[in-house]
């Protein structure tokens, strides 16, 4: 907003007015002069400040992007270390336990290799005294069998002999009757 210059009356009492407008219009005109050349100044420096804020703003986010990078870059590093340390120690776990089991298996298959033989132990003592038993039982049976059958043809020859008799006195009495 430019701003026109006013000297006092006695300045135009003394000079004149065309003298004193003719100042105040050269005095205008250098200001307005110089307030576009100040303006101009301004921008350009304006501009140079604004490049410079920009320059420093890409610097530094080119020096914090590095650093994040060489933080990321330690950072997997260290995770790629503790992942090879927790590797390490899970398969030492892994190994101990399988060891344990493998010692409990073979305890385990000890104490039923163990049991098992005192099972087939007893079942053989067991078999032996059944198969003596059904032996004394069927032996006994045996003995029976005989007596009821060595019974049963004394009752057969009797009871033979019986109705032979009859038969032959029915015979007798037949002939006699004849």
């Amino acid at each position: 907003m430019p701003r026109t210059a006013k000297l006092s009356r006695a300045f135009y009492d003394r000079l004149g007015d065309d003298v004193a407008n003719e100042l105040v219009g050269l005095l205008n005109v250098m200001d307005s002069t110089y307030l576009s050349e100040l303006r101009q100044l301004n921008e350009l420096n304006f501009a140079r400040f604004d490049a410079k804020v920009e320059q420093r703003f890409a610097e530094h986010d080119a020096k914090f992007a590095k650093r994040f990078a060489e933080q990321d870059a330690k950072m997997e590093r260290r995770f790629a270390e503790q992942d090879a340390k927790f590797e390490k120690r899970f398969a030492e776990q892994d190994a101990k336990m399988e060891k344990g089991f493998a010692e409990q298996d073979a305890k385990m298959e000890k104490r039923f290799a163990e049991q098992d033989a005192k099972f087939e132990k007893r079942f053989a003592e067991q078999d032996a005294k059944m198969e003596k038993g059904f032996a004394e039982q069927d032996a006994k049976m045996e003995r029976r069998i005989g007596e009821c059958q060595h019974a049963l043809m004394r009752w057969m020859f009797g009871l033979w002999a019986v109705a032979m008799a009859g038969i032959g006195g029915l015979y007798l009495q037949i002939a006699a009757l004849h």
